[in-house]
């Protein structure tokens, strides 16, 4: 019997990705891990407290209501976007010029940097030259961002809507466009109702993407800074101040480091455990389908 040569050769090119990977994710990792573990008061002085920032940010009321803002603006935006994006998905074009078209519109807020769009609807928002702001102050509405917690929170979430919707409808797009035309022939032969149509062959033939979809922006959505920071810097007081702004003012701001290293750790595995869940689900889904 001949043995089967193998060679490990391959695993040369595999290392530029490794080392890289060492040096922009795992080394900072171990920094972090370190200074969550100590204190220090300077000239590079550290001091073993062990779990004590632990203890102190489980118990910390402001990082509890950072993590409630938090869910609450991801749950807010699920339930606005996934639903919007099917529904442009359905709407769009199916072949010919305008299909690109419609592709290529979609596509266009995806381009635009997080901080630009930040900008964006800061200037977009303000009562005083922007466009939103303005009109709405002419027709008599109550509106500024910057004094108004509910006018804060309406205004991210509408900017964030308007960023990543097109996601969700690309994705869904993508979802409808390989479902054969088949299943429709035979859906109108059968004389089923549009309603029918979309519950039976629409929705589970884009249940994968749309798992996708939701996983990467609970995701995004989870971890947001730029965007409301530009616009709101947190406020009006801490009315939009989420976990990646809490933590960037503890670190950077009070220079509170080994607290906002633990914070940024129970942060991580936060991020980490759903996105296991989420892992989890989209397999289970595939075995199904399969």
């Amino acid at each position: 019997m001949q043995e089967k040569t193998v060679n490990h050769k391959a695993w040369f090119l595999v290392l530029p990705v490794l080392v890289l990977v060492a040096f922009s994710a795992v080394i900072p990792l171990m920094t972090v891990v370190n200074y969550s573990i100590q204190d220090t008061f300077g000239n590079n002085q550290f001091f073993w407290v062990g779990l004590e920032w632990f203890e102190e940010m489980l118990a910390s009321d402001r990082m509890w209501n950072a993590l409630g803002r938090q869910l609450l603006f991801s749950g807010i935006i699920l339930a606005i976007e996934i639903p919007l994006g099917i529904f442009i998905a359905l709407n769009m074009p199916k072949r010919g010029f305008w299909a690109s078209f419609c592709l290529v519109l979609m596509s266009l807020p995806l381009l635009i940097p997080w901080n630009v769009v930040g900008t964006i609807w800061q200037i977009f928002g303000r009562v005083d030259i922007g466009l939103l702001g303005y009109t709405l102050k002419a027709i008599g509405v109550d509106y500024n961002y910057t004094n108004d917690a509910l006018d804060a929170w309406i205004t991210v979430i509408v900017m964030d809507v308007w960023h990543w919707t097109s996601l969700v409808a690309l994705l869904a797009y993508a979802g409808l466009q390989s479902i054969p035309d088949a299943y429709y022939q035979a859906a109108k032969i059968d004389q089923a109702s549009r309603w029918s149509v979309f519950r039976y062959i629409e929705l589970p033939k884009m249940a994968g993407v749309l798992m996708i979809a939701i996983l990467l922006r609970f995701m995004d959505s989870f971890m947001i800074y730029t965007e409301p920071f530009v616009v709101t810097g947190g406020g009006p007081g801490n009315a939009t101040t989420f976990l990646s702004i809490d933590l960037v003012k503890m670190a950077t701001g009070q220079f509170d480091l080994g607290p906002a290293a633990a914070f940024s750790l129970m942060y991580f595995l936060v991020i980490l455990l759903i996105s296991w869940v989420f892992y989890t689900v989209m397999t289970n889904l595939d075995r199904r389908e399969g």
